[in-house]
């Protein structure tokens, strides 16, 4: 199972945190007509763009799904973005269903 560690801020929250970005230098670096520092492991990449395609994932399936109610208190106490959790939940069981070789409980 793969471990991801997904964090939601508001633009309020976003503001207030401070950024270790040093703007003040970067602009006065802008104003003196430096070039910016080049990153070694991407300088050298011979970026190919014209076999790029766009994939936009499938839209979600509406559905009704009887939950025993203390399930989805549970889910719904997390805050905002329940559903994705669940759905996130069932993604996990199934991959690991498949992974195993199983296809039923």
């Amino acid at each position: 199972m793969r471990k991801t560690t997904i964090k939601r801020f508001s633009l309020e929250e976003v503001r207030k945190q401070q950024g270790s970005t040093d703007w003040d230098r970067l602009r006065a670096e802008e104003d003196a007509g430096l070039e910016p520092a080049h990153d070694p492991d991407i300088d050298d990449v011979d970026w190919d763009w014209s076999s790029t395609r766009l994939v936009e994932p499938e839209p979600k399936k509406m559905i009704s799904v009887r939950l025993d109610a203390d399930v989805l208190e549970f889910f719904k106490s997390q805050g905002k973005g329940y559903q994705t959790r669940m759905n996130a939940v069932l993604r996990s069981y199934m991959e690991a269903m498949r992974k195993s070789g199983s296809n039923s409980a």
